[in-house]
């Protein structure tokens, strides 16, 4: 309960409440540590990850496993504001909750910055960060806007407006500046600094709280009066209608957040020299905190007044033209997405466009959605349906997830990743793999390692199948031995010969379109008959696959060849001239040694000429990637498009708005014309 030396009423002035300026700076360095760990996450789980360890080189995590991880995170995110509206409205109280919170927050944010260290593998790091930062972040997020209107008493009450567009510029300051400052740390000061100084950031917003303490005003928690007021029959009611527009909402979070994941990926493979600024991979996500600052006050005072004119608004109405827009911001990153599955490489201003429909659509659908569930809700309702709002986020993200779980076929990195732990002799099952591991027969011991040979579809080891995965002393995947090394090899030299027979500068030069290639393969087969099939990932990179022993396509048995092109740059620096090696190059070169710092000079183009370097692998493709995955996303936010509109005709509108004495007015409206707007927009 609230401590009896605090103040549970707020004092009858008309200036300033006296803890504003806690919670706003608080605000402002909370959304900078949550934004700017976020930002980086999918960079970092891709690229970064699997060199956290000094002088190792753990498993790459995949496209889609990263996504995976991604999406989960956010939907946790959105989860645990059920689990903090009832620690602050019902146990403890929104102070109480926000501080306790906020102190798991800033332990999420030290575990991130811990990996690598001493105590668990980084992965394990990473988990335990994440859990504690969405536990941290999404127990606090419906407590903060609410604990700055309990600081209002009648006589300053009208001051609460402008101490909203202040809370509001809070968060978008803090986004936009750790959106834009946190890749620039980890490309040049690595992740230990790029996580750590939003956890600094989170634990001086958490210091900055606490120091409110004596000046906030404490609203004590309902308890089990919060029961008793809150399920009556009219709120159960109104909960069933906006859950039916809360799942339809739930699809477009599912692809908004997907900026921070599978758009981030794309970028890669983008041309990011733009507006005269070289954008890093991740940094375009400062797009949209500013397009909304852009965007909010035009839709308001602009488009939804000249739209009236033609046709009514009502907050179904935005909500279905949001999701439209959304579904034509997705069509556009899945042509450019095309575009580069055909080797081209688009302007990141493609991104810049989906970015604006995007954010549009975000304006009409959250906002208007926001507030139209407030006039829905009955009032001793509020604080429920604003949580089962924040909730819709989650299953949208959770959504996501699973489809990108679903395209995820096994590979032999999950045995590559446990390499560290099995000794000779032994005989395992990790998953689906059956594997033994022996100690390398060698001349010197510097060629000291082991081999894991897995059982191949056939479950039997000894026969032509089988899968051998040699390592060297330090635990470090040196190579992948299968029956059809030999023959997607040659495969891959008929690929290698149509690039280097073009007669266009290296720069330019193209790989062989995916007809090209496939003629150029055809009579080409693998051990067991069957055809191998070539695919063009981008400018620069290829794919062959061999179905393997089971002969089925896209199955944990492919053989697979990755090939990727190195070119000669045209500006080629000199020794001299030559620009310091980032974070990450470092890392590579301190990991790999010779080897590792001819890619990283092969990837800046201070190569003698340009060269394809190729691995082998089994199994670990995603069913679903490329232009296909975007077109998919971009569809099923148009069937939803579409089945909403008949929802939204017949949806009737029963807004509950305070009238001055205190009891509540009703409102029913339905597809009428003549309806009432309720969206508060």
């Amino acid at each position: 309960m609230t401590n009896p030396q605090y103040c549970s009423v707020p004092d009858e002035t008309s200036g300033l409440p006296k803890g504003i300026k806690y919670i706003i700076g608080n605000e402002a360095a909370e959304r900078f540590s949550f934004y700017g760990m976020r930002t980086i996450l999918v960079v970092f789980m891709t690229k970064y990850l699997h060199y956290m360890v000094d002088g190792e080189v753990g498993t790459e995590m995949s496209d889609a496993k990263a996504n995976e991880y991604y999406h989960n995170f956010v939907a946790a995110t959105y989860f645990f504001p059920v689990m903090g509206s009832f620690l602050s409205d019902v146990l403890i109280g929104k102070y109480r909750t926000i501080l306790w919170l906020s102190i798991v927050y800033c332990l999420g944010h030290l575990s991130l910055a811990l990996m690598g260290g001493a105590g668990l593998a980084p992965g394990s790091w990473l988990m335990a960060g994440l859990f504690l930062i969405a536990l941290g972040s999404g127990g606090i997020k419906p407590c903060v806007s609410a604990h700055v209107g309990d600081q209002f008493g009648t006589k300053n009450s009208h001051l609460m407006t402008k101490v909203f567009q202040w809370f509001y510029f809070a968060i978008n300051f803090g986004s936009t500046a750790s959106t834009w400052m946190t890749p620039l740390l980890l490309k040049w000061y690595g992740p230990h600094i790029a996580f750590g100084v939003p956890g600094v950031l989170m634990a001086i917003a958490t210091l900055m709280f606490w120091m409110g303490r004596n000046v906030f005003i404490h609203v004590p928690p309902g308890g089990s009066r919060f029961f008793r007021e809150t399920f009556s029959r009219d709120g159960v009611v109104a909960l069933l209608k906006l859950s039916t527009i809360y799942a339809f909402v739930a699809v477009f979070w599912g692809l908004f957040d997907q900026t921070g994941s599978s758009w981030v990926i794309q970028a890669e493979n983008m041309d990011r020299h733009f507006l005269g600024i070289t954008w890093l991979q991740s940094q375009i996500q400062v797009l949209n905190p500013i397009l909304v600052m852009i965007l909010i006050p035009l839709f308001q005072f602009v488009i939804y007044p000249s739209v009236d004119k033609v046709f009514r608004l009502t907050a179904i109405r935005k909500i279905s033209i949001g999701f439209f827009l959304t579904a034509a911001s997705f069509a556009v990153v899945a042509g450019a997405q095309d575009l580069i599955d055909g080797g081209a490489t688009p302007s990141i201003a493609w991104q810049l466009w989906a970015y604006v429909l995007l954010t549009s659509g975000e304006v009409m659908i959250s906002i208007t959605g926001l507030e139209f569930s407030y006039t829905q809700a009955p009032k001793t309702m509020k604080s429920v349906i604003m949580a089962v709002w924040l909730f819709s986020v989650s299953l949208g993200n959770i959504f996501t997830s699973v489809v990108n779980h679903s395209i995820q076929v096994p590979g032999i990195s999950q045995v590559a990743a446990e390499a560290k732990s099995q000794q000779p002799g032994s005989e395992n099952t990790i998953g689906t793999w059956t594997f033994q591991t022996a100690s390398r027969a060698v001349e010197s011991a510097e060629d000291a390692g082991k081999t894991i040979t897995i059982g191949g579809a056939d479950g039997s080891f000894g026969t032509a199948d089988d899968v051998l995965m040699h390592f060297n002393q330090y635990n470090v995947l040196q190579d992948v031995e299968t029956s059809d090394n030999e023959a997607i090899a040659q495969a891959s030299a008929l690929i290698e010969q149509a690039f280097f027979a073009s007669a266009e500068d290296d720069s330019t030069k193209p790989l062989p379109t995916e007809s090209e290639g496939q003629t150029l393969l055809a009579g080409l087969t693998d051990s067991n008959g069957n055809a191998f099939i070539y695919s063009q990932l981008s400018k620069n990179d290829y794919r062959i696959t061999s179905p393997g022993a089971d002969g089925i396509n896209q199955t944990q048995w492919d053989v697979i060849l990755r090939a990727s092109v190195s070119r000669v740059s045209a500006g080629a620096e000199s020794s001299a001239e030559r620009a310091p090696y980032d974070w990450l190059e470092e890392r590579i070169i301190a990991a790999r040694g010779d080897e590792g710092k001819a890619a990283v000079e092969a990837a800046r183009g201070n190569i003698a000429e340009t060269a394809i370097s190729h691995s082998i692998t089994v199994g670990g493709q995603d069913t679903l990637e490329g232009g296909d995955y975007f077109w998919f996303w971009t569809y099923t936010i148009l069937v939803t498009s579409i089945l909403f509109v008949p929802v939204g005709y017949f949806y009737k509108e029963k807004s509950y708005i305070q009238s001055e004495g205190g009891d509540e007015s009703q409102t029913s409206t339905g597809h009428d014309e003549n309806s009432r707007d309720t969206s508060g927009t």
